[in-house]
């Protein structure tokens, strides 16, 4: 959510003016993030966030924005994409494709709470319900094939501790995906990136879920370990807070029972979730693009909680 691309105040005018959202009042570049260019769009109508895709093509993106959609249309609290006249909800602006969507009230909850842990667990649980019944399929663009891809691109860059370990658990990941007990878990479309960020809060209440252009199909257990791992971890070790989780995952359960083999291998995707994002932080890093505002994410921090993820392995308990 850096700013890749600028935009002109006029041409974003147009687009807004086009979906029918009145005129545009203010334009301002979110800082957070590294994957697209955004940016905060008040129009007489209300707040949005303007979203140019740096990565994503417009043959992959219909599958996220139609996902928002669609989950919005089933009571799960998520952005809703801004539809022309014509029904479009992609759009093209400074020769990027584009969307436009509902700003969520609230703000972030960088330091949660058990009872935060609860509303997103329970409403993780809900959103993949919500998803059974949506009809596109794309796989995880960031799973398997894109870590058998990344490694060898990142490596050189590793201390041979590092290069160790990532080649190791790349390993593990692979005999993991290949096994009967990982090919029999249940799966669906699932957020993928669902971090203390791609939240929102007011107060103690839940609002909603955003940022939804790491999705793809996969395993719901994958999804749950993502948060797992963000939301229930102390930050300077990397530990799981055992408190933390326990509240997540039984909130999660009362909406959806987690099955036998979710709960057996668990310990593995949470060692899967942990990888994935110290591989893309690593990418981040040592291959950076160009933007007027970026920060890349430390990779040091989901080494260390890979490390504990595999010396410490953690299974939920009804």
């Amino acid at each position: 959510m850096a700013v890749f691309t600028p935009v002109a105040f006029d041409d974003a005018a147009a687009l807004v003016r086009r979906l029918g959202l009145g005129a545009l009042l203010d334009l301002k570049g979110i800082v957070s993030g590294i994957e697209n260019t955004n940016y905060f769009a008040t129009t007489e109508r209300g707040e949005f966030v303007l979203t140019l895709f740096e990565r994503l093509g417009f043959e992959q993106l219909p599958f996220y924005l139609h996902l928002m959609k669609h989950l919005a249309q089933h009571g799960i609290p998520v952005p809703e994409p801004q539809a022309d006249e014509r029904g479009e909800i992609l759009h093209a602006l400074a020769g990027k494709p584009a969307a436009v969507v509902d700003r969520l009230r609230g703000a972030n909850q960088l330091a949660p709470s058990t009872r935060h842990c609860e509303q997103v667990g329970g409403m993780l649980a809900r959103m993949h319900l919500a998803g059974r019944s949506y009809e596109r399929h794309q796989p995880n663009l960031r799973g398997l094939a894109w870590w058998i891809d990344t490694v060898p691109v990142v490596k050189p860059y590793l201390t041979p501790a590092q290069a160790d370990l990532i080649e190791s658990e790349l390993e593990f990941q692979k005999q993991l995906a290949a096994s009967p007990a990982y090919a029999a878990l249940p799966r669906g479309p699932i957020h993928a990136d669902l971090f203390r960020d791609n939240v929102m809060f007011e107060g103690d209440r839940l609002t909603g879920f955003f940022d939804f252009y790491f999705a793809g199909v996969d395993t719901w257990l994958f999804d749950i370990a993502v948060c797992l791992n963000d939301w229930c971890v102390d930050l300077d070790s990397g530990r799981l807070d055992e408190d933390r989780a326990q509240a997540f995952m039984a909130a999660y359960d009362r909406e959806r029972e987690i099955t036998h083999d979710e709960s057996r291998l668990m310990p593995a995707l949470l060692r899967a979730g942990a990888f994935r994002f110290w591989l893309s932080r690593l990418w981040d890093l040592h291959l950076p693009r160009d933007a007027q505002m970026l920060k890349a994410h430390d990779p040091g921090h989901f080494e260390r909680i890979l490390r504990h993820r595999v010396a410490e392995p953690w299974h939920y308990s009804r």
